[in-house]
């Protein structure tokens, strides 16, 4: 059974730009799949990838499509400070240099040097804890696509007055870049400890939100995305996410990747 997304916008928008802002795939796979006939658009079959989409218009991703899109691997990692996410600058150590066998929890391959594994959901430098490397599409629609229900946790550590009115405002009365912010869980769990459940994810959101109340991050891990807790692996070591927890992670999202 196929996937549709319906244009409900006011311009015409190139096919696989639609399709990454659908969160049905990255813009390279939207490519893949209308080369190889999986996508529709009113029935009619695509295979240039320059078309356009218009207004009012309904694409379809052909169910053999959603299985091409599972074929990825997923790295669950404990990120140490330090290390970056995704492609770094000029002297910046990326996460992935820590996928070897020595650091390998469990059973699975070590990916090539040259495997494509982007972050879903990135991780400052100068945070740690969870991070997914995933080239999944559904495993990234799931946990970052622009309809997915899955919250992200974090434990934070701040210097500052931590008062209950800069926590209610941390909860639901903040702005950033232009665009009032979800609604958030904060709680105190120690007098400068702080427990963050979002449902969004800005570039350095919570320090950025803690600046804004006068309150200065020391510490921030992430300990949980949806179902998927950190648990006990330890900093710097890898593993391979299971079936078991993909399919959580799928189900978790509100369905985003059904079908796979």
């Amino acid at each position: 059974m196929g996937t549709t997304r319906t244009h409900d916008g006011a311009e015409p928008v190139r096919l696989n730009k639609f399709m990454g802002q659908s969160g049905l795939c990255s813009r390279r796979e939207a490519d893949a799949l209308i080369a190889e006939g999986l996508v529709s658009i009113d029935g009619e079959t695509v295979t240039d990838a320059g078309r356009k989409i218009l207004p009012g218009q309904t694409l379809t991703l052909a169910g053999a499509a959603q299985a091409k899109l599972a074929e990825g691997v997923t790295i669950v990692m404990n990120k140490p400070v330090g290390h970056v996410s995704g492609q770094p600058e000029p002297g910046k150590t990326p996460a992935v240099r820590l996928l070897t066998e020595a650091n390998r929890i469990g059973a699975g391959e070590v990916p090539a040097r040259d495997a494509s594994l982007p972050p879903i959901g990135r991780l400052d430098e100068d945070s740690r804890g969870l991070l997914l490397l995933s080239s999944d599409g559904v495993v990234a629609r799931a946990v970052i696509g622009p309809q997915s229900e899955l919250d992200k946790e974090y434990l934070v550590r701040v210097t500052g007055d931590v008062t209950e009115k800069k926590l209610a405002t941390l909860r639901h009365g903040l702005m950033l870049d232009g665009r009032v912010l979800k609604h958030a869980r904060v709680t105190r769990m120690e007098p400068h400890r702080l427990r963050f459940v979002l449902k969004e994810g800005r570039n350095r959101q919570i320090r950025r939100m803690c600046e804004m109340v006068g309150l200065e991050v020391t510490d921030l891990i992430r300990i949980r995305i949806g179902p998927l807790r950190l648990d006990n692996l330890p900093e710097g070591r890898w593993r391979m996410l299971t079936a078991e927890e993909r399919a959580a992670l799928v189900a978790g999202s509100g369905g985003q990747g059904a079908g796979a």
